[in-house]
């Protein structure tokens, strides 16, 4: 178990290097944070004082070292539009994004299980190809789309819900369940074939012949072993709506690191930015090492290496 964890976690951190890495390149490519921070009076000497001053004049793996020193104690520079610390930003938006996530994830639990346990049981029966359906339609449409036809039915024309904002426990509603739609049509699908693959097995017919009954069989035996490659890639699916989470938020106007991610973007706030992806690629490599043991855990027969 020590030898599997140390190898896991040198290939993690090589990735949160890479990520970091590409991600430094590409916002320096995209244009000169100094325009942003001087007054458009500014002269071409008072542009080239600034880079100096700021570092910017220096080789681009140099200002990438001084980067990652900064990022490993916590300091990525102060924020061009909020004039605040880059991470003092980002974790004041971070509960929110996590919150909606959660909540989308819960959502995707309490749908994706049980239809995937009924589709199964119930195979070839009306229930079964409207399960399957329901989950195809999931998978299929896209987020932004389904997130702006929820609000112009039910904020629009019903006026039941608010159509942005995080006011109250109505505001979490439509964008939870946007953002976790996807999720629980791949719960869904995922473990509907885990389960027939497993109430195939030899043990099944045991386990029936032995008299027991037959959600008995299905819950103590199928779906315990159906589930545990499902749990793999609900791992994946956190780094999913993590990552969809930019565009829900965006739609409903939710106050989290997508939305935050977007505007600094657009403005150009590079140390904002920079701080959003280390943050996200350092907590997505930690779940899915959480993953991989819980796992290895649930199926022993999964050795670790």
């Amino acid at each position: 178990m020590v030898g599997y964890l140390a190898k896991r976690l040198s290939q993690s951190l090589i990735a949160v290097l890479g990520i970091t890495l590409i991600v430094f390149l590409v916002l320096n490519l995209a244009g000169d944070p100094v325009q942003l921070m001087l007054p458009p009076s500014a002269t071409k000497a008072d542009m080239e004082e600034m880079r100096e001053k700021m570092g910017f004049n220096d080789p681009i793996l140099v200002q990438y070292g001084r980067f990652l020193k900064g990022a490993v104690a916590g300091d990525f520079g102060r924020s061009y539009n909020y004039s605040e610390p880059a991470l003092d930003v980002v974790l004041e938006r971070l509960p929110a994004t996590l919150k909606l996530t959660a909540a989308a994830m819960a959502f995707a639990l309490v749908i994706g299980i049980p239809a995937g346990v009924i589709s199964a049981v119930r195979r070839g029966s009306k229930s079964d190809a409207a399960i399957r359906v329901l989950a195809l339609l999931g998978q299929c449409m896209p987020g932004f789309w389904l997130g702006i036809m929820l609000i112009l039915l039910f904020s629009v024309r019903l006026h039941w819900l608010p159509t942005s904002g995080s006011e109250g426990w109505k505001s979490i509603l439509m964008p939870a369940f946007t953002l976790g739609v996807f999720t629980a049509a791949t719960i869904t699908r995922l473990l509907r074939s885990n389960m027939l693959d497993v109430m195939n097995k030899e043990y099944i017919d045991v386990a029936k012949s032995k008299g027991l009954r037959a959600w008995s069989v299905v819950m103590k035996h199928a779906f315990k072993n159906a589930m545990s490659s499902v749990i793999t890639v609900l791992g994946m699916q956190i780094a999913t709506m993590l990552g969809g989470a930019v565009i829900i938020e965006t739609v409903f106007g939710w106050p989290g690191v997508g939305r935050l991610a977007v505007l600094s973007i657009t403005n150009s706030d590079f140390m904002v930015v920079e701080a959003i992806v280390f943050i996200l690629a350092v907590a997505l490599v930690l779940i899915n090492l959480i993953v991989d043991i819980l796992y290895c855990v649930i199926n022993p027969r999964v050795q670790l290496q």
